[in-house]
């Protein structure tokens, strides 16, 4: 089965931090750039990062620009955000996707929750 499958997401208090994990099943990463996007409630879904195959360079949304970072692990076919500082506003479901457009994408995960609440 071909799939992406997030993990990592929970509960943190503001100013603290988390890492999400996306793992790839069924086929390789290494093909691909990895979006990470976000959706809260009753608001649009944002792209938050990317990465790309190629040159493994990177892009971040303004709002988390200096607080996440995103890296991957080919060998463990696996791509992580790492997401310090976080605030109340960062509260959504994370998703990784297989680009870094939405639409562009062959392969979603399933989501995972982030809440950050004191």
């Amino acid at each position: 089965q071909l799939q992406l499958v997030e993990s990592g997401g929970g509960l943190v208090q503001p100013g603290g931090s988390l890492r999400l994990s996306c793992a790839a099943s069924g086929f390789t990463l290494d093909y691909y750039a990895i979006g990470w996007f976000r959706q809260a409630p009753g608001k649009e879904r944002e792209g938050v990062s990317c990465i790309s195959n190629r040159d493994g360079s990177t892009y971040y949304a303004d709002s988390v620009k200096g607080r996440f970072t995103i890296s991957r692990d080919n060998a463990k076919n696996t791509v992580y955000l790492h997401m310090n500082s976080l605030k109340p506003e960062d509260t959504a479901v994370y998703y990784c996707a297989s680009a870094c457009s939405w639409y562009s994408a062959n392969y979603w995960g399933q989501g995972t929750q982030v809440t950050v609440s004191s």
